[in-house]
């Protein structure tokens, strides 16, 4: 099932930390603080889990979402590259 993590970690180590458990669990990096990526039921548990130990007891925001396939084929993008105007 495809996952969305996002986070909003103000310690610059604890980001970092939580950044590194999504790469572990093969998710990909679509923006400074959101990753994506296909994980099972027990995989989401067990990120979800790390990201609790790595967080700690310093402030943030972490959320995990899983969506269906139906949810993901809606999705929408709009990724430029290119000089500002």
């Amino acid at each position: 099932m495809q996952c969305l993590v996002i986070y909003d970690i103000p310690n610059d180590r604890a980001r970092q930390k939580v950044a590194d458990a999504c790469l572990d669990y093969g998710l990909q990096r679509v923006q400074f603080s959101a990753f994506t990526g296909d994980l099972t039921r027990a995989q989401q548990r067990a990120l979800f889990v790390e990201l609790q130990h790595r967080l700690g007891r310093r402030d943030g925001n972490v959320q995990l979402f899983a969506l269906d396939e139906a949810c993901w084929r809606g999705r929408r993008i709009i990724q430029q590259e290119g000089r500002d105007a």
